[in-house]
């Protein structure tokens, strides 16, 4: 908490976030902190180390209850408000969560599995519940009785947060220590590998990592002086740590973006506000290079872009240099490293197609099946060594046990290093296509192809063959209408050799996605098959 202190007490009267045009300053969010963390202590009666679930979007409520909970010495248990009920109530049991703050759109789906949790306490809110009236009135109105987000549920055990906030006013919270091993997240992994699992992220782990972001950053950023447009969800360990906890360093005025699909909002909310710095990943900036408004857009105050979570595709980096006149810089992490681990320079190294270099105090190394390093040159897993590795699984020693060796973290990620250290992502080794015994990396069919004028999105994966055992398959969304498969084909056969090349290309109108954005291999390998088109 001391960086949120010196935050509030540098900037009070700056702009800390925004949220559909309702800003809340340092000073204001620092009293709501303080409110909330009181609710917290002497309403719900939650002591250090109990553990909170926090289910919302982006919205002005999260780092209020956020920085409240970790005021009080709680763990913060972050959670996909996209999730079904199955998958909240596996969630909340592995934690053992004892309260939970969430969205009133989500209400029906707590209430059907609330009983087979420990949770005793619940607080509800709703988007506009911060906002001045009447905008909070419209804004609820609309979500709940026009656009109908919100089914009918019943909790009547529930706290609102307006009541949380009304609770703890004029009540001072206990101060808790917090020792740096103790657990400040419960970061689950997304599950697009198998089940969500808890990584134990220590305050030392956030906050060497926080760190390592900032003196990174420093070149560039100013303190009191950043802007910064934040579409990525905060409960998401990219928006997170980046975004929400090292930017506060600088005093940076964070805009919220609670739906970063609306394309057009999000353009209209960037051209009101004079951005200096954009987190996304690649799926967005090429969404937003495709809308028209953008591209005539006043960049003059952007001095640079972070994109993560997924492999930036060369076509997608360049023509955003060209349009904002700023670099879009690639980073790469996992939850598993609270998440950075490399990124490439900011100080204008033009360096494309790589993660760049370790931060300070994290190592890499490239290894084979076997443990052993790889020559350079050759793919390896890259495997991570540094103050950012969480601790473990939540209550999984086997599967600790599979991805942590002797201070190692075994990403899955296949990657190469060139002769000055700069590193970069082959693609995932689940991921990886065996063709006639060759290796083939989506990753790098997925760029030839995009760079086609006529194609918006691309997803390569392997299907079966009764030749070459798989073979490589083009899932494309069109920019241009007439587009053939013959066309991409013979596009990437100009850069890629030819048991690369797809021999079925399939259009879609869209990409199964997760919830940042991120494309969802599996789900296209999961789908029935499908002729092409």
């Amino acid at each position: 908490m001391q960086v949120f202190d010196e935050a509030c007490q540098k900037y009070p009267q700056g702009m800390a976030f925004t949220n559909m045009g309702v800003g809340i300053t340092y000073s204001e969010l620092n009293q709501k902190v303080q409110d909330f963390a009181a609710f917290l202590q002497f309403e719900l009666k939650l002591k250090k180390g109990d553990r909170i679930a926090l289910q919302m979007p982006n919205m002005l409520q999260f780092p209020i209850a956020l920085f409240g909970a970790l005021r009080s010495g709680l763990t913060v248990v972050n959670t996909n408000p996209l999730y079904t009920a199955k998958e909240m109530l596996h969630q909340f049991k592995d934690s053992e969560a004892k309260a939970i703050v969430i969205m009133a759109n989500y209400g029906h789906l707590l209430e059907q599995i609330l009983k087979e949790t420990k949770i005793e306490s619940v607080v509800v809110t709703e988007l506009g519940d911060l906002f001045p009236f009447p905008k909070s009135l419209i804004v609820n109105s609309v979500i709940k009785y026009v656009k109908k987000m919100v089914p009918a549920f019943n909790l009547p055990q529930a706290y609102t947060f307006k009541q949380a906030l009304e609770l703890g006013q004029g009540k001072t919270p206990k101060s808790v220590e917090c020792t740096l091993s103790d657990v400040a997240f419960l970061q689950y992994t997304g599950g697009t590998t198998g089940i969500s699992k808890g990584a134990v992220l220590t305050h030392s782990n956030i906050i060497a990592n926080m760190q390592q972001i900032c003196v990174w950053m420093t070149p560039l950023l100013k303190e009191g002086q950043e802007v910064c447009i934040t579409p990525l969800p905060m409960y998401h360990i990219f928006s997170l740590t980046v975004n929400c906890l090292a930017f506060m360093k600088y005093g940076t005025h964070n805009i919220l973006i609670t739906n970063p699909r609306d394309i057009p909002a999000l353009v209209k909310d960037m051209k009101k506000h004079h951005f200096t710095i954009m987190t996304g990943v690649n799926t967005l900036f090429n969404a937003l290079l495709n809308n028209e408004e953008f591209t005539k857009m006043d960049f003059s105050r952007v001095k640079m872009s972070v994109g993560g979570a997924m492999a930036l595709q060369t076509s997608v980096t360049q023509r955003w240099k060209a349009i904002t006149k700023s670099v879009l810089v690639e980073g790469y992490g996992l939850t598993e490293t609270s998440p950075v681990a490399c990124c490439n320079p900011i100080d204008g190294h033009d360096i494309v197609g790589t993660i760049g270099l370790p931060l300070p105090s994290t190592d890499i190394k490239l290894v084979d099946d076997d443990e052993n390093e790889v020559p350079m040159g050759q793919p390896g897993e890259l495997c991570v060594k540094g103050p950012q590795v969480m601790q473990g699984y939540l209550n999984r020693p086997d599967e600790t046990a599979k991805v942590l060796k002797n201070g190692w973290l075994h990403t899955g990620d296949v990657a190469v290093v060139d002769e000055n250290g700069y590193f970069k992502i082959v693609d995932r080794k689940k991921d990886m296509i065996l063709v006639s015994g060759f290796n083939v990396y989506p990753n790098e069919v997925e760029e030839a192809i995009a760079s086609h004028p006529g194609v918006l999105e691309v997803a390569a994966i392997g299907v079966p063959n009764e030749h070459s055992g798989e073979v490589v398959k083009a899932f494309v969304v069109k920019k241009d209408p007439s587009l053939t498969a013959e066309q991409v084909i013979a596009h990437a056969k100009k850069s890629l050799t030819n048991y690369k090349v797809p021999k079925e290309v399939e259009f879609k109108t869209e990409l199964p996605k997760t919830n940042v954005g991120k494309i969802l291999r599996r789900a296209l390998r999961d789908q029935p098959p499908s002729a092409s088109k």
